[in-house]
């Protein structure tokens, strides 16, 4: 079946989410979904909402998805389709003035199998961040890895197992994966970080043209139709964490309103690197009324680009690095953020094992190869780390705490 959907800028100002419904009869074993538009000024985002619940996103990843009983396009549930009135989702992202006509092909059953999504090599380890040892509570150990990464099941081009070997590659113990309004990426976690080695946290960046937020945990899909303070107060009920992302971003930032916040802030984003001397973040975060747990994110999509998981690293004092313990965690707040990394001409990657840091320790914050160095609170108060372990009392009402270079470039930062 064909539709031929007319788009316009009014239709967007009414609909960010246009639904397009179709009948799937008794005893369909497959679908296949296409959309073709004039992509020179315009942007359709691509979804799939089944009779018994949500299928699936692509976002603007992808003009076609199909769904098998045993298979599906990444980013979409497998499962044999059931009956009844299910939904292509348009996301109406960028529209211009003249309109757009977008055409849905609906073919069922589907014209073709699943395409096989490409696997990786394992790499090679030379490192593991937990290996450095850096001081912890007692029965505790830290954790290095990474909050925020994309794969082929959203708008990343690596399958899940390229992504892992990334973050081995970066010397990571954890790495979370958390593609855009989706968790089809979550069945597969577990058997890609057991042949990767390397723990792969579930998650779902839950996206808008608001600001996007992570939703950690293996806590089912979290609907980003809904007003933010739904995700913050769903993900809670269901016992995950919620993260608001990049919250300084361009035309990702967040100005979503919400009543109650989550308890994680990714601070450090990737694009921080471009001006390490930036307090734009900081000074979104004395909107905060109180204190947040503090998380990092490379956003990783594709190894073309120059960032590699860890830059920067969080990292978590955890009892293991199993999912799990990580999340526990970040939900007790032991968390701490390193940013130094060297560029090799092609990638940035991180230095874990001689990165300066900044970690939390009851009462006293712990500055770790820092010598020369400056400790700045939130305040502006400043002092000099003069031994490569040096502790200070802090209080966290004075946070977040951050250390810099004498050219005022941050190289770390702790709650």
């Amino acid at each position: 079946m064909l539709r031929r959907v007319p788009v316009t800028v009014d239709l967007q100002n009414e609909h960010r989410y246009l639904e397009v419904p179709f009948e799937v009869p008794d005893g369909t074993d497959s679908l296949e979904v296409v959309i073709r538009y004039d992509h020179a000024d315009a942007g359709i985002d691509l979804g799939c909402e089944g009779a018994a619940g949500w299928r699936g996103w692509s976002g603007g990843a992808r003009t076609e998805y199909l769904i098998h009983a045993d298979g599906a396009t990444p980013g979409y549930l497998p499962g044999r389709p059931e009956a009844g009135e299910w939904k292509v989702v348009l996301g109406l992202h960028r529209v211009p003035a003249r309109g757009v006509e977008v055409e849905v092909e609906i073919t069922i059953p589907a014209s073709r199998p699943v395409p096989p999504v490409p696997d990786a090599a394992p790499a090679t380890r030379s490192v593991r961040g937990s290996d450095r040892r850096l001081p912890a509570p007692d029965g505790l150990t830290w954790f290095a890895g990474d909050f925020h990464g994309h794969t082929v099941h959203s708008d990343g081009r690596l399958p899940i197992g390229g992504l892992a070997a990334l973050g081995v590659a970066s010397g990571l113990d954890f790495m979370a994966v958390t593609d855009h309004n989706t968790v089809s990426h979550h069945a597969h976690l577990a058997a890609e970080g057991a042949k990767h080695g390397i723990t792969l946290l579930p998650g779902q960046e839950v996206t808008t043209h608001l600001g996007h937020a992570n939703a950690f945990g293996d806590i089912g899909w979290i609907d980003f139709r809904r007003p933010a303070q739904e995700w913050v107060d769903e993900v809670e009920r269901r016992g995950g964490v919620l993260s608001i992302n990049h919250p300084i971003s361009g035309d990702c930032s967040w100005v979503h309103r919400l009543e109650r916040r989550p308890a994680a802030v990714e601070l450090w984003h990737s694009t921080w690197f471009a001006e390490l001397i930036s307090t734009a973040p900081f000074a979104w975060f004395r909107t905060w009324p109180a204190g947040a747990t503090l998380l990092d994110g490379s956003d990783v999509h594709m190894v073309e680009e120059p960032q590699r998981p860890g830059t920067p690293t969080t990292w978590v004092a955890a009892a293991d690095a199993s999912a799990e313990a990580i999340l526990d965690g970040v939900r007790a707040g032991r968390t701490a953020i390193t940013g130094n990394a060297s560029f090799d001409g092609t990638a940035l990657l991180p230095e874990l094992m001689t990165a300066p840091a900044l970690l939390r320790l009851g009462d006293d914050v712990v500055a770790v190869d820092a010598e020369g160095l400056v400790l700045v609170d939130g305040a502006g108060r400043r002092r000099r780390v003069r031994a490569a372990r040096e502790s200070f009392a802090a209080d966290p009402a004075d946070g977040p705490f951050h250390l810099v270079l004498d050219d005022r470039r941050i190289m770390a930062l702790c709650a």
